[in-house]
């Protein structure tokens, strides 16, 4: 498969996946949470279909697109580590998660997705949705979307 059919695949569940969860947490109070905002793609549609939810959004920098910068009150700058630490201390509660994070080596993405694991855990409501690229930990795996293949895209209930 071409890097490009790769990537159009990985879209593809991304968005599918997205959609099917929020359907999911409907009845669910809770925020929702971007972890690795990139250019900003996958805010901009959690900002579409969850215009009522507060979408709060972490990474490194903010690097993204002009039309899809999350307000400042709402963006969480800096290492992943201490800033789940800073959500997670009386912070509030998380429905949706999407985990998003990776520097594109896959040993190294699957180790910091499993460090940061317990982080992750202590922002999510009971009952509340994973959605990852990267496989968690200390998370029930569920059977997400018909449309995406097995371990395209990772769904988890906290």
């Amino acid at each position: 498969m071409s890097r490009l059919d790769s990537m159009l695949r990985r879209l593809t569940a991304q968005r599918d996946g997205l959609n099917w969860a929020v359907a999911q947490i409907s009845d669910m109070e809770g925020d929702v949470l971007d972890m690795g905002l990139g250019n900003g793609r996958t805010y901009d549609h959690l900002r579409e279909i969850l215009p009522d939810r507060r979408i709060w959004v972490m990474d490194r920098v903010l690097q993204c697109h002009p039309s899809s910068t999350p307000p400042a009150e709402d963006f969480l700058q800096g290492e992943a580590e201490p800033m789940l630490e800073k959500l997670g201390n009386g912070g509030p509660k998380i429905a949706l998660a999407h985990y998003d994070f990776g520097r594109g080596i896959k040993e190294n993405d699957v180790a910091e997705a499993a460090h940061l694991s317990p982080l992750i855990a202590r922002v999510m409501r009971p009952g509340g949705l994973l959605i990852s690229g990267q496989p968690l930990v200390g998370f029930e795996q569920i059977k997400g979307p018909d449309t995406i293949a097995p371990d395209r895209y990772l769904f988890y209930r906290a």
